[in-house]
């Protein structure tokens, strides 16, 4: 089994497959618009289990397509959603975010909460721009430096797992270059990567490990989070996920 295997077996079952919240959720739709809108067309990228994708669902008059990679995580989506009723409301779709079959100026909004990084939050806002119609919303969740100072350590650290971690004024720059205007902003509050995130992770360790015999691979997947969830805890004033929200602009 290699590593993204036992990653998958690690935050398969989990309800979040990164830091965020209902509440994070709601709080981007509210400064977003959109629920004053009908028979919208959203893509939720990188959806993962889906727990964005529910909340936009209850929320929003809206058709949602939800879209990851890892097969596991979308059929736990559909799970979930014939579980609460919202099948009918949501389209999972297999695909990369860096290779998506969506029409031009066919969405409403793209919605992608913690999953931007994998193609990079630059590469991702111009890619994913086409498929949006003018004055569609962009709605994002991204590593974000808090503070313009910080200490080496945790610098060190996510500056080699994510080269593009900037502050909110870079991302907001980023977004205004690539023909978006930003509405809203704010970082994700320390609740939102402990309370919903981290430790859920922390209690399912245990299994995990007796799952795979306590072997050294399963056993250093596990050590590289307890690193990253102590570097948190120790420096959570300097870094969060900030949540962008933009309009497109006209071309």
């Amino acid at each position: 089994m290699d590593d993204m295997d036992l990653l998958i077996d690690l935050h398969g079952s989990a309800l979040r497959q990164g830091p965020g919240s209902e509440a994070d959720t709601l709080r981007a739709i509210d400064l977003s618009g959109l629920s004053d809108k009908r028979n919208l067309k959203i893509a939720d990228i990188g959806c993962g289990a889906g727990a964005s994708t529910l909340t936009l669902a209850r929320t929003l008059d809206a058709d949602i397509v939800a879209v990851d990679f890892l097969p596991a995580f979308l059929a736990r989506l559909e799970e979930r959603a014939a579980a609460q009723g919202l099948s009918q409301r949501i389209t999972t779709r297999e695909a990369s975010m860096d290779a998506l079959a969506f029409a031009p100026a066919s969405l409403d909004a793209v919605w992608s909460e913690g999953a931007i990084y994998n193609m990079g939050f630059e590469n991702g806002i111009k890619s994913w721009r086409p498929f949006l119609k003018p004055g569609g919303i962009l709605a994002v969740s991204e590593l974000t430096w808090l503070t313009s100072d910080r200490p080496a350590e945790l610098t060190e650290h996510w500056t080699r797992e994510y080269a593009e971690v900037a502050p909110a004024s870079k991302k907001m720059a980023q977004l205004e270059a690539h023909g978006y205007v930003p509405v809203g902003y704010f970082p994700l509050p320390r609740s939102s990567w402990l309370d919903t995130y981290y430790r859920p992770m922390q209690e399912r360790f245990g299994d995990f490990l007796a799952r795979h015999g306590n072997a050294a691979q399963a056993q250093s997947i596990v050590d590289a989070e307890r690193h990253e969830i102590a570097l948190y805890e120790r420096y959570s004033d300097f870094v969060s996920y900030g949540f962008y929200i933009a309009r497109k602009l006209a071309d």
